[in-house]
């Protein structure tokens, strides 16, 4: 009787059908068989701790990156190598201005002509330059040292000739000889041009054209400058220059004799300058394609297409002809009369 009375009259009659023991057993079997056996945590590790074991007997150290030290102060290569650079950089940009002023002349040329700079005369001088002349211009950059110093050689032959002529004045007032004086004289008027035009020019041209006739010349007419140069230099008795053999005959004063011997080294200086500048340039000749025949060739075309030499080739030619032509006209009237005369 309790158990009727303590029952819910609202309760359903039949019960929760998921609730039954009988399909909860059976859905827990079902799910069991699908999924996988899942092991404990500690017996994943402790298995992987064994394989790894049989691997290595440690784990490696952890890696430590060693820090970089940087040293604020350069090593004596570092600083060389800097100067170096700093060095080849001004080297590049001032062959840069050279080229850059080099094409500017060229371009202003073109449009322009040339005026004569050299030599430098002054504006009331009534005679003007005769010749235009800028090494750093016309001449390439890699032989515009051996040509500046070739231009200085000959002011140095100048300044030669110019000595040799005050040590013969000095000798003929301190001793009456004439000789030196007189030729020292004709020395500088004549060879001061003459140098000027006869081997400079030529090497200036050769080197601004590549010309193989300017290079013949100038050697052609160079190797008598060292020649005579030489001769000077030792100061023979007909030599007209106050050398060395001049020097060592002079005893009348002691400033005499001082500034002969000054002369003499000059001259001697000069020697050596002028065969040391012969050899530079041979050098460089011989490292260039000029040679003979090149220079016949160039030799050949000038003459060919030089118009003066073409005008008095035709006049020339055209002198002969008339006279051809008039000596066979006057046979011809000379056999002609006395068939006339019938």
């Amino acid at each position: 009787m309790s158990d009727v009375g303590d029952a819910n009259p609202f309760a359903d009659p039949f019960g929760d059908p998921f609730q039954d023991p009988s399909i909860i057993q059976a859905t827990t079997t079902n799910q069991s068989v699908n999924q996988p056996a899942v092991l404990p945590t500690s017996v994943v590790n402790s298995s992987k701790s064994s394989s790894l074991g049989g691997v290595s007997g440690s784990a490696p150290p952890p890696y430590t990156p060693t820090p970089t030290s940087y040293n604020q102060n350069p090593t004596p290569n570092q600083t060389l190598s800097q100067a170096e650079l700093q060095r080849r950089q001004e080297e590049l940009e001032r062959k840069a201005a050279e080229l850059a002023a080099r094409e500017e002349a060229l371009k202003n040329s073109q449009n322009n002509i040339r005026e004569n700079n050299w030599p430098p005369l002054p504006k009331f001088c009534p005679v003007g330059p005769c010749f235009y002349q800028d090494i750093n211009v016309e001449i390439p950059p890699e032989f515009q040292n051996i040509i500046t110093y070739a231009y200085r050689l000959w002011m140095l032959n100048v300044a030669v000739l110019f000595a040799n002529f005050i040590g013969g004045l000095a000798i003929f007032i301190g001793d009456g000889d004439h000789e030196i004086f007189s030729a020292s004289i004709l020395m500088l008027l004549f060879l001061t041009p003459l140098t000027f035009l006869c081997w400079f020019r030529p090497l200036y041209k050769a080197f601004r054209s590549d010309s193989s006739v300017n290079f013949m010349v100038f050697f052609f007419i160079f190797f008598f400058q060292c020649v005579f140069s030489v001769f000077w230099a030792l100061g023979l008795p007909s030599g007209a220059a106050c050398g060395l053999i001049t020097a060592l005959k002079t005893h009348h004063s002691i400033g005499l004799k001082v500034f002969i011997w000054i002369v003499a080294i000059i001259l001697i200086v000069n020697a050596v300058a002028n065969i040391l500048v012969l050899l530079r340039v041979h050098s460089i000749y011989r490292h260039t394609d000029a040679s003979l025949a090149k220079a016949q060739e160039e030799f050949r075309h000038s003459v060919f297409t030089n118009e003066l030499t073409r005008q008095a080739t035709s006049a020339v030619a055209t002198s002969l002809t008339r006279q051809a032509f008039g000596g066979v006209s006057t046979q011809g009237s000379g056999n002609a009369g006395p068939g006339l005369r019938y």
